[in-house]
């Protein structure tokens, strides 16, 4: 399925394939010396990426498949719950492996109940969204939404793989390609001025191989340094503590049209963009490219200034906070992060007020 040839990175203690990925999975399960393994999909990926490992999987027999609906409403408790039913069903033991084959949603989802299912099962990521590929399923971080709060519950649990096959993205529609998008320009912004000018001036419609990678190694790079968050791995919050409320928000008040994670991130980095302006000293002139490269690719969302309260109610409860004080990543200039910044209520509503006149 892969055709360009690209070294395999390594992770912490778990390697991210890029050559033959599908192969490379099939020989994982083949020698893994597992009793049984299960797939967990939604019905998107079960329609058009199961197929081919299914294909690939040829005479190996011993698996079973979970499906969930797809959407960020199934990343949650009592969907966790069906999935730890299902395995007890299929009598699942201790020496079982999850496959998560999907998106961002089936690598936190699946990852958590695995991690925790007879205190931790092994699992391995197959991504098949740009969002998945470039961020959810690289670090170790599982988790499932209480409340529409995002993540709130979860575990740092390591895969022992990830897979990352190109071609699922060609069945992908645009807005998801533009959803992962944000956490790739996001890598830039934060610690390679080079990249983002790479990004920038590429097609991003489809982005290449090459740029995923690339992204893919920036954030694993991060991780590696920091595992559980304590310090450099903040870095990747840049966007995410607006972006996340921006986005809670959306799915309570937009039925059937919320925006996805990746535009509400890219409305959480021009408001931390500005922010960054504001506090840090981020320039004007790299303010305005920022402003303009996102607006460029996303739409704009409207948020009236009668929603800033509850915006800023979301932020609280942001898990990344500290002494009930709302922790933000921010910019010294593009390819330099600085974190643990405090942003006051009014400072937030300030950036919000900025977006909106955009």
């Amino acid at each position: 399925m892969d055709t360009l040839h690209l070294d395999t990175i390594n992770s912490i203690d778990y390697p991210i394939y890029f050559d033959n990925s599908i192969d490379q999975l099939v020989n994982f399960v083949k020698t893994g010396n597992y009793s049984r393994f299960f797939i967990l999909t939604d019905e998107n990926t079960a329609q058009h990426c199961f197929p081919l490992v299914k294909e690939k999987l040829g005479d190996i027999d011993n698996y079973d498949i979970i499906e969930i609906n797809a959407g960020e409403e199934s990343k949650d408790i009592d969907f966790c719950i069906g999935i730890w039913k299902m395995l007890i069903d299929f009598g699942a033991d201790r020496k079982s492996l999850m496959v998560n084959l999907g998106g961002g949603v089936i690598s936190d989802l699946g990852g958590f109940a695995a991690s925790t299912f007879k205190r931790g099962i092994d699992f391995v990521h197959v991504p098949t969204t740009l969002l998945s590929q470039v961020d959810a399923s690289v670090g170790g971080k599982t988790g499932i939404d209480i409340d529409s709060i995002k993540n709130i519950i979860g575990t740092f649990t390591q895969p022992k793989a990830v897979f990352i096959a190109y071609d699922f993205l060609k069945t992908l529609p645009e807005r998801q390609i533009l959803s992962g998008l944000a956490e790739m320009l996001k890598h830039g912004l934060i610690v390679d001025a080079d990249y983002w000018n790479q990004l920038k001036n590429s097609d991003l419609t489809f982005p290449s191989v090459e740029l995923i990678y690339h992204s893919i190694e920036i954030k694993n790079k991060v991780v590696i340094e920091d595992p559980k968050e304590n310090g450099i791995r903040k870095a990747l919050n840049f966007g995410h503590t607006v972006g996340h409320a921006v986005e809670t928000y959306s799915i309570l008040k937009d039925d059937g049209t919320a925006l996805s994670h990746g535009e509400a991130i890219a409305i959480g980095m021009i408001c931390e963009a500005w922010l960054s302006h504001k506090k840090l000293g981020l320039s004007k002139a790299e303010l305005n490219e920022i402003v303009d490269v996102i607006t460029s690719l996303y739409p704009k969302y409207l948020l009236e200034e009668s929603a800033n309260a509850e915006l800023y109610a979301l932020m609280q409860k942001d898990k990344k906070n500290q002494n009930g004080k709302i922790n933000c990543t921010l910019l010294t200039q593009i390819g330099q992060y600085s974190i643990d910044n405090i942003c006051t209520e009014a400072e937030l509503c300030e950036s919000l007020a900025f977006y909106a006149t955009l």
